[in-house]
């Protein structure tokens, strides 16, 4: 699809690489001007100039989504910059994969909640003020199908991500008064630097993907074009929902597996 995104300021956290890249790219690639945030300055500075040679604006911030000072300290640079925030999408996600809950780290934990719950936080916290100012604000949230359906030996990646689409609706339910909406995505196994050895591996393929009537992982794209519609004004009347993008493995599940 396309959208009308110009004179709109976009931020994504995580958009250094993988789904975070896709976002940043497909909203500039409809007008928006993108602030692109990551702990990887490198790969982040290369996106944001990739964004630039679109022809919008971008500015690339180094913050830890999870510490609530850098939070609020890379709020007040976007805000100081481009003077609004029209689009957020909290992307910024780790995850300790594979280790039995009995056997599961206290910092693995942590950090996992810090990063993908904390940070959904800290960052709506602070940059929804400046929405309510304009009336207006599109909050995305990425949740994973790990949040809405029990999956073994992904422990706090479940309960972090289940705790977003939760987070989601309070924010909705709170935040609808002000023009603001607040939608979130959860996508399947999509196939990204991080992800790409599963797929290398036949036969781990085989088992994550027998699991997807599509059969094949999701592109990065295709969790894009979905936040592209949440951040335009053609879903102005959807709040507080979970925009499932999973090639049918949720309508599909019907008894315990194990991903890598």
């Amino acid at each position: 699809m396309k959208a009308d995104l110009s004179q709109r300021v976009a931020l994504v956290t995580g958009s250094a690489k993988g789904i975070g890249r896709a976002i940043a790219l497909c909203l500039a690639e409809n007008g928006a001007d993108v602030v692109i945030n990551d702990l990887d300055e490198s790969q982040g500075k290369k996106t944001s100039e990739e964004i630039k040679a679109l022809g919008t604006r971008s500015m690339f911030v180094q913050a830890d989504v999870g510490n609530s000072e850098q939070v609020a300290k890379m709020a007040s640079q976007v805000i100081e910059r481009f003077g609004r925030i029209d689009i957020l999408v909290n992307n910024a996600g780790v995850g300790t994969y594979g280790v039995p809950f009995q056997d599961y780290k206290e910092s693995d934990w942590r950090k996992t909640m810090s990063i993908d719950l904390d940070g959904t936080f800290f960052c709506s916290r602070a940059f929804v003020n400046q929405m309510i100012k304009q009336r207006k604000g599109k909050i995305i949230n990425i949740s994973s199908v790990i949040g809405l359906v029990p999956v073994r030996l992904h422990t706090a990646y479940a309960a972090a991500k289940a705790a977003v689409i939760n987070l989601t609706r309070i924010m909705a339910l709170e935040l609808a008064a002000y023009g603001i909406n607040v939608n979130a995505i959860a996508p399947g196994s999509t196939l990204t630097e991080a992800t790409r050895f599963i797929y290398e591996d036949p036969k781990t393929a085989e088992r994550v993907l027998s699991h997807v009537p599509m059969k094949r992982p999701a592109k990065p794209e295709e969790i894009a074009g979905a936040a592209l519609f949440l951040a335009s004004d053609d879903a102005d009347y959807i709040t507080g929902h979970t925009l499932v993008v999973d090639g049918g493995w949720t309508s599909a599940y019907i008894r315990e597996m194990d991903l890598v």
